[in-house]
C-alpha cells in the first residue's frame, strides 16, 4: 500500500533542529508580537462603498500583493503620517491564495496540498480594503485603471503584483494529460495537480522517469529539478532505484543560472546517476504512447518514452499587462531595477514587485522579500517628498534547492547571478546540502509566510527585522 505521506523517520527533525527552531521563533515573538492568526473579519468590499479613488492601490493578491500593501500601511504609520482605513486597496478576484513553494512538498508526499492554501478575505486586516475584481486595462496618464466589470478605480500611488501567467497550452497534449489520472503526468506548478505528482511518484516501480524545464523565463526555476531529487531519493530510500532510470531534460544550457551551484548540481547528478539533455524543449505530449517530443537547440525533434512525466509549464506576462502602457516589449511592468518605480518619468507614481516586473533577476517569493521593502520605502517618499528615497535593491533572491529527504543546498544570489549568501560565514559555503536548510524550507519558511510575511513583517535575509535605509 502506498504510504500518504512519508514516514515519519525521514521528516522528523533532530532534537538539535527543534532548539534551533524555538529560538528563532522566540526572536520573533519578542521583535513582532507573535500570535495566533486569527480569522479577521470580513474583509470590506468596494462594492458596498462608493469610493473610486484611494492612496494607494495594488493589483494583486498574491505574495506580493498582500506584502507590500500591509507594508506601505505600516510605513505611513511608523512615519507618524497615518493613512486612514480604505487608504490602501487591493484588486483581486481570486477566492484563495495560496503559498506556491508548499506545492514541491505536496509532490514530494511532506504534507496535504490544503496546508498550503487560506480563503484570501481571511488574510485582510480591517484597515486595508479588498476589491473582489481584476483589472482589465491601464491608463497611467489619468491614474486609472479600469475592471473586467468596467469600473473606473482612481490611484494616487499605484503598485503592480499581479504575477505572470502559467502556459499550460503552451505544451501540446498536456491539459488532456493532466486531467488523466493514469496518464503518469503531473506537475508541481498547479494547485489542482500538485498531488497528482507524489502519486505517481509514489505509484512508480520501473520506468522511465522524465523531469522536464522549459527554456524561458518561469518561477521558481529551481524547482523542476527539486522534485527530481525528490523522486530519486524516495526511490532510492524504498529499493526501487536500480529500477528506475531517471533523466533531466531541460531547455536551459546548464542546470542552473550561477555557475557556482549549477557546477555543483551538476556534479551531484553526475554521482546519482541521473541523466540530462540540455537545450532540449518540451513540445508535445502523446500520453496514449506515452510519448513526449522535445526540440533541440538546432530546431529538431527527438521523441522519448517515458512511464513518468514531470512537467514545469512554460510562462509568460500576463495577457492584460501586455500591450499595455505599462509594459516593456516582452510584456513585462517596466521598472528601474533598483528603485522598483517605472522608469518612464510620466509614470512615476507606479511602482512593481515580484513575478511580472522587468526585474532580471529569479521570480521567487524569497526576492519579494526583499524587493517589498525597497519599493515601500520608495513609494513613501515619492508620495510623502516628491522623490525616491536611497533604498535599492540589488537583485537578492533565494532558490532552496531540495536534494533529498532531510538536505537542501541554499542557493541566495543578486545581479548578474553573484552568490550572496547569508550562513557562508557561519556554516560555510552553501553548495554543501545540509538538513538545517531543509527544515528552513520544510518548517520555517512555511510559518513565516503565513504568520509574518502576508502581514507585512517578513523581511528576507533580515527576517522580522524591517531593513533601515541610510
Amino acid at each position: 500500500m502506498r504510504s500518504k505521506i512519508y514516514c515519519a523517520s525521514v521528516t522528523g527533525p533532530p532534537r538539535c533542529f527543534t532548539t534551533i527552531m524555538s529560538n528563532v521563533l522566540s526572536a520573533c515573538r519578542r521583535v513582532t508580537g507573535l500570535r495566533a492568526r486569527q480569522t479577521l473579519a470580513p474583509a470590506r468590499y468596494a462594492s458596498t462603498s462608493t469610493k473610486e479613488k484611494f492612496r494607494v492601490l495594488v493589483i494583486g493578491a498574491g505574495s506580493g500583493g498582500l506584502t507590500v500593501a500591509n507594508q506601505i500601511y505600516n510605513r505611513f504609520k511608523a512615519a507618524g503620517k497615518p493613512l486612514n482605513p480604505g487608504d490602501v486597496v487591493v484588486l483581486d478576484a481570486a477566492d484563495y491564495h495560496y503559498y506556491q513553494p508548499g506545492w514541491t512538498l505536496v509532490g514530494a508526499g511532506l504534507g496535504p496540498k490544503t496546508d498550503f492554501r487560506r480563503p484570501l478575505a481571511s488574510l485582510f486586516p480591517p484597515h486595508i480594503m479588498h476589491i473582489a475584481e481584476n483589472v482589465k486595462s491601464f491608463y497611467p496618464e489619468s491614474s486609472s485603471v479600469t475592471t473586467t466589470s468596467g469600473r473606473t478605480i482612481s490611484y494616487d500611488s499605484l503598485v503592480v503584483a499581479a504575477g505572470l501567467k502559467t502556459n499550460w497550452d503552451g505544451i501540446a497534449g498536456l491539459p488532456q494529460a493532466l486531467a488523466d489520472p493514469s496518464s503518469g503526468v503531473s506537475s508541481i506548478y498547479s494547485y489542482d495537480t500538485c498531488d497528482k505528482v507524489w502519486h505517481d511518484v509514489d505509484a512508480l516501480r520501473s520506468g522511465n522517469a522524465i523531469f522536464t524545464q522549459p527554456a524561458g523565463v518561469i518561477k521558481c526555476a529551481g524547482a523542476p529539478q527539486k522534485i527530481m531529487w525528490m523522486a530519486w531519493d524516495r526511490y532510492q530510500r524504498s529499493g526501487r532505484g536500480n529500477n528506475i532510470k531517471i533523466d533531466f531534460m531541460t531547455g536551459m544550457p546548464s542546470m542552473f543560472s550561477v555557475k557556482k551551484y549549477s557546477d555543483a548540481l551538476n556534479a551531484l547528478r553526475i554521482e546519482r546517476g541521473i541523466g540530462a539533455e540540455f537545450q532540449h524543449n518540451l513540445i508535445s505530449i502523446d500520453a496514449a504512447s506515452r510519448k513526449a517530443t522535445f526540440k533541440k537547440a538546432d530546431g529538431s525533434t527527438v521523441d522519448r518514452d517515458f512511464t513518468l512525466l514531470h512537467v514545469a509549464p512554460p510562462m509568460g506576462p500576463l495577457d492584460f499587462i501586455k500591450g499595455s502602457p505599462v509594459a516593456d516589449s516582452a510584456g513585462w511592468v517596466e521598472i528601474d531595477q533598483a528603485t522598483l518605480r517605472h522608469v518612464k518619468p510620466e509614470f512615476g507614481n507606479i511602482f512593481a514587485l515580484g513575478d511580472c516586473s522587468s526585474l532580471p533577476t529569479s521570480k521567487t517569493i524569497a526576492a519579494i522579500t526583499s524587493q517589498a521593502p525597497v519599493l515601500t520605502e520608495n513609494l513613501f517618499s515619492v508620495m510623502d517628498t516628491g522623490r525616491v528615497s536611497s533604498a535599492k535593491y540589488d537583485g537578492y533572491t533565494s532558490c532552496p534547492l531540495l536534494t533529498g529527504y532531510g538536505e537542501l543546498m541554499l542557493a541566495e544570489f543578486k545581479y548578474e547571478l553573484v552568490p550572496k549568501e547569508s550562513f557562508a560565514n557561519y556554516l560555510g559555503d552553501q553548495t554543501k546540502r545540509r538538513r538545517l536548510f531543509y527544515h528552513f524550507k520544510k518548517d520555517l519558511f512555511p510559518w513565516a509566510y503565513w504568520n509574518r510575511m502576508v502581514d507585512g513583517k517578513w523581511f528576507g535575509p533580515s527576517g522580522p527585522f524591517r531593513p533601515k535605509f541610510v
